[in-house]
């Protein structure tokens, strides 16, 4: 899962043009949603729209979006089990 979440670092960073992070020191077990990365409404549905575009994964509701956004390793795992052709 390593893989899948060095490229959802670099995929989150450039979809929200977060210049002050880089991959390395982006943790992936601190909180995404109204962390200190400043992530509100409009950034989670641009994360959405990547999930569902690069790897086939479907958010459908919020409830299930808040647990998947809580940290990028959250979102890795969902990814992982619910993707039938992750790239990881």
């Amino acid at each position: 899962m390593s893989k899948l979440i060095q490229e959802l670092k670099v995929k989150i960073i450039d979809i929200l043009n977060l210049q002050d992070l880089t991959p390395e020191n982006f943790n992936e077990n601190a909180q995404l949603v109204g962390g200190d990365l400043g992530i509100d409404s409009i950034d989670v549905l641009e994360m959405v729209v990547m999930v569902e575009k690069d790897y086939g994964v479907v958010i459908n509701s919020q409830e299930v979006g808040e647990k998947v956004f809580s940290s990028l390793s959250s979102l890795a795992a969902y990814i992982e089990g619910n993707s039938s052709g992750s790239p990881s």
